[in-house]
């Protein structure tokens, strides 16, 4: 566990040195510095996945940040259909099986028989 931590403790202390150092480019730019700060940038970007559309949201110059309140923002309303949609296909289940109960109980009985069979535990 102190491995994990030491670990974790290094990889931390790192990635501040190098946003300090970026800190230090970009407030004292110069065009010849741009090689070293994209070195930067990449060292400290390497095994981060940024979607194209944040690029985009600092293109039109909108806080990237908002990307990420607009995308739970999505998430949440597409969770809200996703539910609606299975509310609304148990509520068809029920009324499928309380209807065709009525015109095939035989069959029906069968039916539930099995599914009572298929949720016990094993």
């Amino acid at each position: 566990m102190a491995e994990k931590f030491g670990s974790l403790e290094e990889h931390l202390e790192k990635f501040i040195e190098n946003i300090r150092q970026l800190g230090i480019i970009v407030s004292d730019f110069q065009p010849s510095s741009q090689a070293g700060l994209n070195q930067k940038l990449q060292g400290l970007l390497h095994d981060i996945n940024v979607p194209l559309e944040v690029f985009e949201y600092i293109d039109q110059g909108r806080n990237p940040q908002l990307y990420t309140k607009e995308c739970l923002e999505r998430a949440l309303a597409k969770n809200e259909q996703v539910k609606g949609k299975i509310d609304t296909l148990k509520k068809f289940k029920g009324l499928l099986i309380h209807k065709l109960s009525k015109v095939f109980p035989e069959e029906m009985s069968k039916y539930r028989a099995i599914r009572c069979e298929d949720h016990l535990p094993t």
